[in-house]
């Protein structure tokens, strides 16, 4: 039974552990536009750069955070 609860409980706190998914900058096949998005926005797009912080692809993934 204290095997069971110590797995429940280790399971349940596991999403504390979880970080938000990287950005990247996706690149058209078509035309060349960019985009910035955590997932392939679908087939016509290449990954150009990344990772990023931000949703605006400005904040390399490895920069220091700074606090305000």
């Amino acid at each position: 039974m204290r095997t069971l609860l110590l797995t429940a409980l280790l399971a349940l706190s596991l999403p504390g552990l979880a970080a938000p998914a990287p950005f990247f900058l996706w690149q058209s096949k078509v035309d060349g536009h960019l985009t910035c998005a955590q997932v392939s926005p679908g087939e016509g797009w290449i990954r150009f750069t990344g990772p990023f912080r931000d949703a605006g692809c400005r904040v390399a993934h490895d920069a220091p955070v700074r606090s305000r």
